[in-house]
């Protein structure tokens, strides 16, 4: 499973992809905001420090102001993603956008029913929002288990790129149903490190390799 990185913090998606821990970078207009830098500044010195998909998203609701925003977009760099909302406009800027030959991520899935529309219509990521539909006690595991089945079933090339992740185990889960792509905040890939059984063993050498006064260095 491919890991995007959600946020728009230059530094944090720099520690990170030393480490060959990103694949790719998400953006929002939230994230952007958070930011406090200009959407093209930011998102081209994103571009420079990650090879693959960043995706930047457009702001109009109708499906002109998308392809133009998405053409604009696409100019920052080569491995721009333009990101668009699933909505019927949303459907008729991404087969436009991706006709063109442009990758086309589609946010804001919360169905199979939208996932299959926006594979009709040319995506190249599909993004359903897990944690959402936790929030209102509905399994977003379940939603990328019913994408990845009718994707199967036709061969669909578009990726299921799991979004909205809050925790650790939500990474697991994405990439034991098949998700290709899980984006996530830098703390919770950070956190997928992290075990108390770890913590517990590494104390223990620690406290006998003490007890034998010697030293590496």
């Amino acid at each position: 499973m491919k890991f995007f990185v959600d946020t728009a913090e230059v530094d944090q998606i720099r520690e990170l992809a030393e480490l060959g821990m990103v694949d790719g970078v998400t953006t929002n207009p939230s994230l952007i905001m958070k930011s406090g830098r200009d959407i093209k500044e930011v998102t081209a010195e994103i571009c420079g420090i990650v090879d693959g998909p960043v995706s930047a998203e457009t702001v109009a609701l109708d499906a002109d102001g998308m392809i133009a925003e998405g053409r604009e977009l696409t100019k920052i760099a080569p491995n721009i993603t333009v990101k668009v909302p699933l909505t019927w406009a949303g459907l008729k800027a991404c087969k436009v956008l991706s006709g063109e030959g442009h990758m086309v991520n589609v946010t804001l899935c919360f169905s199979a029913n939208q996932a299959l529309l926006a594979a009709k219509a040319g995506a190249t990521f599909i993004s359903p929002f897990v944690g959402r539909l936790d929030d209102i006690n509905l399994d977003g595991m379940d939603l990328i288990a019913d994408i990845r089945t009718v994707y199967d079933n036709y061969d669909f090339k578009t990726q299921i790129l799991a979004a909205s992740i809050r925790s650790a185990n939500h990474m697991s889960q994405a990439a034991l149903i098949g998700a290709d792509v899980a984006t996530a905040p830098p703390s919770v890939i950070k956190k997928m490190a992290e075990h108390p059984l770890t913590d517990k063993g590494l104390a223990a050498f620690l406290a006998d390799w003490e007890k034998t006064g010697q030293k590496i260095l």
